[in-house]
């Protein structure tokens, strides 16, 4: 795809693509509400079920995913599963997105793009 590459290159050639999966399993908005959710504190499926109008087999696909990615962990109790985010970096992005979309108004991306076609 890029032909002969230097060392440095093909460094941060691997951590692009590392973001590029990351962004990809969040370009998905009932994974980033389940993300968003679990931010705010540790949650199983039966509550996020509730909490989002999803199914729970439909939640625990979207959770199934997110974990195989390493983007949430498990902690379980009994027989219940509880879902955490998975890292500080996860949640460093997260606390980000929910600032912006989640606690707060939504970004008026639209009214930023017609501005920018008007420059």
């Amino acid at each position: 795809m890029f032909g002969k590459v230097d060392p440095w290159t093909t460094k941060h050639l691997k951590k692009a693509e590392s973001a590029a999966d990351f962004l990809k399993m969040m370009a998905s908005a009932p994974r980033l509400l389940l993300m968003c959710l679990v931010l705010e504190e540790e949650r199983c499926v039966s509550d996020l079920a509730e909490q989002t109008g999803m199914r729970m087999p439909t939640v625990s696909q979207q959770l199934a995913l997110l974990r195989a990615q390493g983007l949430v962990t498990t902690r379980r109790e009994g027989t219940t599963i509880y879902y955490r985010l998975a890292s500080e970096p996860v949640k460093d992005i997260m606390g980000m997105l929910y600032k912006h979309f989640c606690a707060g108004t939504d970004l008026p991306v639209g009214k930023r793009l017609e501005a920018v076609d008007a420059d």
